[in-house]
């Protein structure tokens, strides 16, 4: 890839098609497991066993996807959308249902962004998350209206409270099977009358009020400052006429991303991002060739991402997760500092250990994707230059490799 070049090779990783998952629900053993059971009852401990088991299968598959796909771009974006669709497992509870809302984003991750939201709009996961199957139009439930506006098509201060009571009315009498995800609409409890949303009055469902959102102004600028904030800077808002803005024009998501990645911006230093820790941890298992699945104790894995705040599947609200320098704390330092070592000793460390001690800084940095080692953090790598262990584990969390740049 070095030898191509960055334009040449960024296109033709752009110009990859999805990877050929088959099907993994049966591969996974991934099932609805039925009603939850009565209160104690016999079926209650291998009921929460079968769901705690899916769940960990699902997860260390997704993670497997993300450390062992060459040019992994369909799960970053599929990532990307988790954190912008932010729903998580914490209130779903049904590991069937969160596996099919994770494939829904996966299947439009760099598609139309019109047709992923006349999906997720009825998607079983979040209407679950967001109270939809509470609304009613006799009673209306505001939080899924308000987030599709605020958090998923428009932004702040692109509607009026009038379009979140509308939107409501719209969205009412959606009622989810909770074990299965199964989305149906009750027609008498819902809002069949026309609706005016943004000035615009007709006789909306949800699938056309999604189209109708998505196709907005201001949803093209929206998109396009979220993919900025997310893969260019969470500090310096996107500039007007920005290149990413235009290539979301038709809503397609795969434009817009090469637009961006072909940019100026994308490729300025001075738009370095803090590794999040998911990324930190998915960079770290694919440089030392772990399998995330058929580690040692890869229940650690997701444990450790756990308690360093970024589990997929576990967003910590319709926020979605913190951003760039949010990460950097003494304590995720110290998180870090232990993970890397305790990684270190199960990986592979041929990229240093195969080389002389005198060329192993700069091996190390080829490896590990750095530019190059600032002269304060040679200095400290020069220190454990015999030992390529502890060199390793010191180079996973120096700030050149923490940083994205």
């Amino acid at each position: 890839m070095l030898a191509k070049g960055f334009s040449r090779s960024a296109s033709e990783v752009l110009a990859l098609s999805p990877p050929i998952y088959g099907d993994v629900k049966l591969q996974l053993g991934i099932t609805d497991l039925g009603p939850q059971p009565r209160p104690n009852t016999e079926a209650v401990v291998p009921y929460a066993d079968a769901k705690r088991n899916q769940l960990r299968a699902m997860s260390l598959w997704w993670l497997d996807q993300m450390v062992l796909q060459d040019f992994p771009l369909h799960e970053r974006m599929t990532w990307f959308w988790h954190g912008h669709w932010a729903t998580s497992y914490t209130k779903v509870d049904e590991p069937l249902v969160m596996f099919d809302h994770i494939e829904r984003l996966r299947k439009h991750s760099l598609g139309n962004f019109t047709t992923m939201c006349e999906e997720m709009v009825i998607d079983g996961a979040l209407i679950i998350w967001l109270d939809g199957q509470l609304n009613t139009a006799k009673s209306p439930n505001e939080n899924l209206a308000r987030e599709f506006l605020e958090l998923f098509t428009l932004g702040v201060n692109r509607y009026s409270e009038s379009d979140v009571k509308e939107i409501a009315r719209v969205l009412s009498g959606w009622k989810v099977e909770k074990h299965s995800g199964v989305v149906a609409r009750n027609l008498r409890q819902s809002y069949l009358n026309p609706t005016t949303v943004l000035g615009t009055t007709a006789l909306f469902d949800a699938v056309s009020l999604a189209r109708f959102l998505s196709q907005q102004p201001s949803s093209q600028r929206f998109i396009a400052e979220r993919l900025w904030f997310r893969f260019v800077s969470s500090s310096v808002a996107l500039p007007s006429g920005s290149g990413i803005e235009s290539g979301f024009a038709g809503r397609e998501i795969l434009q817009a991303m090469k637009n961006m990645i072909m940019s100026k911006e994308f490729a300025d230093p001075a738009h370095a991002m803090v590794k999040s820790p998911l990324e930190w941890m998915v960079g770290v298992l694919r440089a030392l060739r772990i399998t995330p699945s058929t580690y040692v104790q890869p229940d650690e894995l997701l444990k450790s991402l756990t308690v360093m705040g970024q589990r997929h599947f576990f967003p910590p609200n319709v926020g979605g997760w913190a951003s760039d320098e949010a990460w950097l704390t003494a304590a995720s330092a110290q998180l870090r500092i232990r993970t890397a070592q305790k990684l270190c000793s199960h990986g592979d460390l041929s990229p240093v250990t195969a080389v002389a001690q005198a060329s192993r800084l700069d091996a190390l940095a080829d490896w590990l994707g750095v530019a190059q080692w600032s002269k304060r953090t040679r200095d400290v790598l020069n220190g454990a230059i015999t030992d390529p262990q502890r060199l390793v584990a010191l180079s996973l969390v120096c700030p050149e490799y923490v940083v994205n740049s």
